[in-house]
C-alpha cells in the first residue's frame, strides 16, 4: 500500500486513516476562527446599539444575512458537487461560448503555456492541500464516467470549486466597497456640519426682513441659467460639470434646508437638518450593503456573456460609469430646477429664499429610484474589481481569461474613478437632494417616537377594522339601531389628538431629539 520512500498512498490519506489529533486540531482551528469572527460581529453590534446607531446596526445584520447566504451556497455546492460532476452533456455543447479558445490554449501550452496550467493546479493544491489533489483526481473520475458514454461532464469539480471562491470574493468585495463608500461619503457630509452650526447660531429666521431682487441671492446666481431652450441645454451641461467640483455649496445647503423646514416642519425653524440627513443616509445604508435577488441575476448574465473575443467585461465596465454620471447630473439638475422655479415666478423676494420640494423633480416622481441605481453601480463596480483579483490569483495575469492589457488597465482606472466620484460627490448629493421630495422620511423622528407612531397606526388600523365589522353586523337592524351603528363608525378624533399629543410630548423629553 505504501509508495516509494515510505510515503502514504491516496487510500491511506482518507479520513478513516487520518490520526485523530490531526482531525481534532483542524476542527478546533476552524471553530475557533468562526467563533472569533462571530464574537467580533456581536461586539460591534452591541457598540452600535449602545451608541443608538440602529441604522448601522441593521446594516450589520444585513451583512450577517449575506454571510449566512454565502454559507448556504457553500453547503449546496459541497453537497451537490458529486451529482453535478456526474451530469454529462454532448461534447459539441461544450464547444460554444467559451471564455478561452481551446485551440489558442493548446498552442499556448505547447509553447510553454503548460507552466500556466501547472501553476493553476498548484494554486488549487496550495489552497486545499491534499484536498486540492483529491479535487483534481475526483475531476478525472467524473471525466472518465462521462467519457464512457461518449460525453463530457457538465462542470468539473475544479471549475465548481473556483466558481465557489469567486462568489465568496464577490460578496466580500461588495461589502468592503459599500462600507468604504459610506465612510468616505460620510466624511464629506460631516464637513457640512459647520454650516448647520452657523445657521443655528445666526438664527436667520429672526434677521431683518427686506425686499431683494431674485438675482441678489447667491443660490439663484449660481443655478439659474435663464429661460428658453438654450438655457435648458446650458443648465444640463452645467449640472453635468458641477458634480465634479463643489457639488454642494453653502448657499445650496442653506436654501434646501430652509425649503425642507418650511414644507415639513414650519413650526420648528431650529430643526437640525444635518442630523436628520445623516440618520436618513445611515438607514439607506442597509439597502446598499445587501445583495438583492436582481443583482444575482446580473451576476449570472455577466458570467454568461464572458465569451472569448467579445471583451464583455471591458464594455460592461462603462455601464456603471455612465449610470453614475447620469445620476450625478440628475441630482445636480434637481437643485437647478428648484432655482428655476423661484426665478421664473418672482422678480423680487421679501425675506428669505424658500424653494418648494416636490417628487416631480425626480425620475418617474420617485426619489427612491436614485438609491436603487447607486446600489447597482456599487455592486457592478465591486463585480469588476472582484473578477479581476479572482482571475489574477487563480489563473495569473497572462491567462487568456484575463484578456489583453489594453482592456484591463482601462477597467481598473474606471473602477477607481467610480469609487472616488461616488464617495465624494454622488453619495453626498443623494443624501441632501433626495430630501427635496414631497414627503419626509421616518428618520425625522427619534427612535422612540418612530416606535410610538407605528404602534399608534396599528391601533387605529385595528380599531377601524373592528368598527367596520360591527357596522356590517348591524346592517340588519332598523331605525335607531342603524343610526347608532352609523354614529359608532365616526372616527374618535379626540382620542387621536390625545395620542398624538402624548407622542409629541414624549419626543420633547429627551435631549437628543430630532429638533
Amino acid at each position: 500500500m505504501g509508495g516509494g520512500g515510505g510515503g502514504l498512498s491516496e487510500e491511506q490519506m482518507k479520513l478513516e486513516f487520518t490520526p485523530t489529533w490531526i482531525v481534532a486540531g483542524v476542527c478546533s482551528i476552524i471553530v475557533l476562527i468562526s467563533l472569533v469572527v462571530e464574537r467580533l460581529l456581536h461586539r460591534l453590534g452591541k457598540i452600535l446599539k449602545k451608541k443608538n446607531q440602529k441604522p448601522l446596526f441593521e446594516a450589520l445584520q444585513k451583512v450577517k444575512e449575506e454571510l449566512m447566504l454565502l454559507g448556504f451556497i457553500s453547503l449546496l455546492l459541497t453537497v451537490f458537487q458529486g451529482a453535478i460532476q456526474q451530469i454529462c452533456i454532448p461534447q459539441g455543447w461544450a464547444n460554444h461560448m467559451l471564455p478561452c479558445n481551446r485551440e489558442e490554449e493548446s498552442s499556448g501550452n505547447e509553447g510553454g503555456g503548460a507552466t500556466k496550467e501547472h501553476l493553476s493546479s498548484q494554486f488549487l493544491v496550495g489552497v486545499l492541500g491534499h484536498g486540492g489533489r483529491r479535487l483534481l483526481s475526483s475531476g478525472e473520475f467524473g471525466f472518465e464516467h462521462c467519457q464512457k458514454k461518449g460525453k463530457v461532464p457538465l462542470l468539473s469539480l475544479e471549475a465548481l470549486h473556483r466558481l465557489h471562491i469567486f462568489i465568496f470574493v464577490l460578496a466580500l468585495t461588495h461589502v468592503i466597497f459599500s462600507v468604504l463608500t459610506m465612510v468616505l461619503g460620510g466624511m464629506k457630509i460631516r464637513q457640512w456640519k459647520h454650516w448647520e452650526d452657523e445657521i443655528q447660531k445666526d438664527d436667520i429666521r429672526t434677521s431683518s426682513i427686506k425686499v431683494r431682487h431674485v438675482h441678489q441671492f447667491e443660490f439663484i446666481r449660481d443655478r439659474f441659467k435663464g429661460l428658453g431652450k438654450d438655457s435648458l441645454i446650458l443648465s444640463w451641461l452645467h449640472s453635468f460639470v458641477k458634480q465634479f467640483y463643489g457639488s454642494v455649496t453653502k448657499s445650496d445647503y442653506t436654501t434646501m434646508r430652509l425649503g425642507f423646514i418650511m414644507t415639513h416642519c414650519r413650526g420648528n425653524p431650529k430643526f437640525d437638518f444635518h442630523k436628520y440627513m445623516v440618520r436618513a443616509l445611515e438607514a439607506d445604508f442597509k439597502k446598499v450593503v445587501g445583495i438583492s435577488w436582481y443583482l444575482w441575476i446580473f451576476v449570472v448574465l455577466f458570467l454568461l456573456l464572458n465569451v472569448n473575443g467579445w471583451h464583455t467585461y471591458f464594455w460592461i465596465a462603462f455601464v456603471p460609469l455612465f449610470l453614475l454620471l447620469a445620476v450625478g447630473t440628475k441630482l445636480e439638475h434637481v437643485i437647478t430646477q428648484l432655482a428655476h422655479e423661484v426665478a421664473e415666478k418672482h422678480s423680487a423676494i421679501e425675506g428669505d429664499l424658500v424653494v418648494k420640494p416636490s417628487d416631480e423633480h425626480f425620475w418617474f416622481n420617485r426619489p427612491r429610484i436614485v438609491l436603487y441605481l447607486i446600489h447597482f453601480i456599487l455592486f457592478q463596480n465591486a463585480f469588476e474589481i472582484a473578477f479581476f483579483f479572482w482571475i489574477l490569483t487563480t489563473y495569473g495575469f497572462d491567462s487568456c481569461i484575463m484578456g489583453q492589457v489594453g482592456f484591463i488597465i482601462p477597467r481598473l482606472v474606471i473602477g477607481a474613478i467610480i469609487q472616488i466620484l461616488c464617495s465624494y460627490s454622488t453619495l453626498p448629493l443623494y443624501a441632501i437632494v433626495t430630501q427635496m421630495g414631497s414627503y419626509f422620511k421616518k428618520e425625522i423622528f427619534d427612535e422612540h417616537v418612530q416606535q410610538g407612531l407605528v404602534g399608534w397606526a396599528q391601533k387605529v388600523k385595528k380599531r377601524t377594522a373592528h368598527k367596520a365589522g360591527n357596522g356590517t353586523a348591524g346592517n340588519g337592524v332598523a331605525g335607531n339601531g342603524s343610526a347608532s351603528a352609523t354614529a359608532s363608525q365616526e372616527p374618535p378624533a379626540s382620542s387621536v389628538k390625545i395620542e398624538m399629543m402624548n407622542l409629541l410630548a414624549k419626543k420633547k423629553e429627551p435631549q437628543n431629539g430630532a429638533s
